[in-house]
Parts: C-alpha cells; sequence; structure tokens
C-alpha cells in the first residue's frame, strides 16, 4: 500500500496523515470543512518542527508535508490502495461514508475505520465488500501514541487483517490484533471500566480528577491519568462513545453520573476548548479548574 486517503481532518484524522507522511506514504487528507483542512496542515506543520528540532525526524517538514494534499471532497478514492476514516463516533454517519467510498473506490482498496467502539461489522454492511473492511484503531495524540488496535469484522478476510498489521508494523507502531469483534473491542473496554469509575468518584465528591490522576499515574504506573486523557481526546467524543456503547447494549462500561453530559452542555470539551476536567492556559500548560494560580 502506497497511496492513502484519510477522511476527517480532526485530531485523530491528522495525526494519522502525519505519521503516514512521516513513513513516505502518499496521503489524501479529506474533509468537507475548508477551515478544519486549514487547521489540521497547520497543526501538521507545526508538530513536525518540533520533531525535527528535537531531531526525532531526520527528514524536514517540508519533505514531509510535500506528501500531504487536501481534499474537499472523496474523489481521490478512486486511486489509493487505503481509505482510513476518521470521522466522529456516530454510526449512521460512518455507514454514509462507507457506502459511497464503496461505489467509487477499486475493488483492491482496503476500507478501514479508526472507529473506537462500533463494531466493525455494522460498518462494513453498508459496502458490497465486507472482506475488505477492518478496523484501524489509533490512540491519539497518534504522532506519540505507538499503539494501533486492528480489529477483524465478521467477514473481514484474513488477507486483509494481515495487510491491516503489517501497515500499522510500517508506521512504527505496535498492533493488537482483535480477532473477534466486540463493542469498544479491547483497550477501550478496559479503560472504559476505569473512567466509569473515576468519573463517578468524581461526581460523588470522593475524589477530584488531579488526585485521581496523580493515584494512577504514580500508583499503577500510566503515563497520563484517565482525566487528562479524556481532555486530550475531547468530552464531547467520550460522550458519543458512551451513547453508542449505550445503543450496544455495553451500559455498565458507562459512567452513572450525568457529569460528563453536564460538562458538554457548559461547553467544557477539554484541552481543545481550554477547559474540560482541567483548565489550560494560551500556552497549553494544564491547572487544576477554577484554580487561576
Amino acid at each position: 500500500m502506497q497511496r492513502i486517503l484519510i477522511i476527517g481532518a480532526g485530531f485523530m484524522g491528522s495525526g494519522i496523515a502525519q505519521v503516514c507522511a512521516q513513513s513516505g506514504f502518499s496521503v489524501h487528507l479529506a474533509d468537507t470543512k475548508h477551515e478544519t483542512l486549514d487547521n489540521a496542515l497547520s497543526g501538521i506543520k507545526w508538530t513536525l518542527e518540533k520533531l525535527f528540532s528535537k531531531q526525532i525526524i531526520k527528514e524536514s517538514p517540508e519533505t514531509v508535508l510535500a506528501r500531504i494534499t487536501l481534499e474537499a471532497d472523496f474523489n481521490a478514492v478512486t486511486d489509493v490502495d487505503l481509505v482510513i476514516e476518521c470521522v466522529f463516533e456516530v454510526e449512521s454517519l460512518k455507514r454514509e461514508i462507507f457506502q459511497e467510498i464503496d461505489k467509487l473506490a477499486p475493488e483492491k482498496t482496503v476500507l478501514a475505520t479508526n472507529t473506537s467502539s462500533i463494531p466493525i461489522s455494522r460498518i462494513a454492511q453498508a459496502t458490497k465488500r465486507p472482506e475488505r473492511v477492518l478496523g484501524l484503531h489509533f490512540f491519539g495524540p497518534v504522532p506519540l501514541m505507538k499503539l494501533v488496535e486492528v480489529v477483524s469484522g465478521e467477514k473481514t478476510s484474513p488477507e486483509v487483517f494481515e495487510k491491516g498489521v503489517s501497515f500499522v508494523h510500517s508506521l512504527g507502531k505496535t498492533p493488537v490484533r482483535v480477532r473477534r469483534e466486540i463493542p469498544g473491542f479491547v483497550m477501550n473496554r478496559i479503560f472504559s471500566a476505569a473512567f466509569r469509575e473515576a468519573v463517578d468518584l468524581v461526581a460523588q465528591g470522593v475524589a477530584s480528577p488531579e488526585d485521581v490522576d496523580a493515584g494512577m499515574r504514580l500508583g499503577y504506573g500510566w503515563n497520563a491519568g484517565p482525566f487528562e486523557i479524556a481532555d486530550n481526546a475531547g468530552l464531547d467524543t467520550f460522550l458519543l462513545i458512551g451513547m453508542a456503547m449505550k445503543d450496544m447494549g455495553v451500559e455498565d462500561l458507562i459512567p452513572r453520573s450525568d457529569l460528563i453530559e453536564r460538562m458538554v452542555r457548559e461547553g467544557r470539551l477539554g484541552r481543545k476548548a481550554g477547559k474540560g476536567f482541567y483548565r489550560y492556559t494560551p500556552e497549553g500548560r494544564r491547572i487544576p479548574f477554577g484554580n487561576e494560580g
């Protein structure tokens, strides 16, 4: 696989585009919003410059960026080997996109979704090639996280599954093979169980987000606490994942309190909004919410 179309230029899509370009792939990054594409390109450029200045990458930012083409539609799908869909965690939206790209993509093209919770087969049903559909669930921020879940749907062919595994290796990342689909897959189910309890403890006033995060970092060796992870990913994303999990009948992995829903209504979406479980300074420094010191 040499040519890749990534649909959705948000936090995850732009990160996937960056690591693919860094690995030498020709990347088409598509989004219907020009502002999102512009922000994605600016963010990728900033990150590449940081990595280059620290000698983490050897190629210049200009060389890597030259491999990325911005697209306002999906027409590039007619000439790519792999599609990775990275839109919001809304099943109807994903199915609509897969139905459209299935009509345009060559038979050989592999269709992947970055869904973090929706069974692959439910998305693959929108296509006439379910054997060529699989899940590639990246973890964010993608340039820094080394893990990708490779998820097989009920009809995903062994050949396509192994192509997904090889692709992840080519990015310098480690694949977790999920051979049988289940809502939330593997890693999100484990995290969701911990996050559910963490949210409920905070909602009950038992502990603060910063204390829970410190406890998980120092007591259990997490690189980041559950609330730091949630703020980085976006609480609106977590809310959508929770709704999807509920629709699939796995309510035991969802917080019992409505804390996340209330925070989203208040605009506390996480780092991208400058406030979530923490508040963020213009320089990006994280401080406890309500503490301006």
